[in-house]
């Protein structure tokens, strides 16, 4: 497994391979698709997390289920853009997946996007229990998505419509 810029991303991806996005909790982690087209992010199952071993080999089938090509991984930076403890766990998480897979990870800064989630969530008027088990998968959503839109723009600068 490597971890890539999404500018490398951009250039690894083969036409119509789908990615995923993770956002990755002390107890779940968030999961959400594109599709084929890499245009739309949607929210897909939740993890429980468990131990490293059997969280790794949950996503590990996920990834082989949805035939994933890479995953976009939230780095929930502090606000003032600084690195915490959740960085650390993150940037640990994935190179202890480096031992599991050969799929490339992308690190996306995902400040706020759990935030975004909850209103969208609450804008849709749904209840405070379904909001707390879909938050994790609706944020994995805005993630991913924010990365769709990056790779969407890199293919119309380098002018190739089809790469994104």
């Amino acid at each position: 497994m490597t971890v890539l810029t999404i500018e490398e991303m951009a250039d690894t991806l083969a036409p119509r391979q789908a990615i995923a996005g993770l956002d990755l909790g002390t107890k779940t982690i968030g999961l959400s698709m594109s599709d084929l087209g890499r245009r739309f992010a949607t929210p897909r199952t939740v993890i429980r997390r468990v131990k490293f071993t059997i969280d790794a080999q949950a996503l590990l089938d996920f990834a082989i289920a949805e035939k994933v090509a890479g995953f976009i991984i939230g780095l929930p930076m502090n606000m003032d853009g600084s690195a915490g403890p959740r960085v650390q766990a993150t940037r640990a998480f994935v190179r202890n997946m480096e031992q599991k897979t050969a799929l490339p990870f992308v690190y996306w800064d995902e400040r706020l996007s759990t935030v975004a989630a909850e209103r969208t969530l609450l804008e849709m008027d749904v209840s405070r229990a379904k909001r707390a088990e879909r938050i994790d998968s609706a944020a994995a959503s805005f993630i991913l998505q924010g990365a769709l839109d990056r790779l969407s723009l890199l293919a119309r600068s380098d002018g190739d419509e089809f790469s994104a």
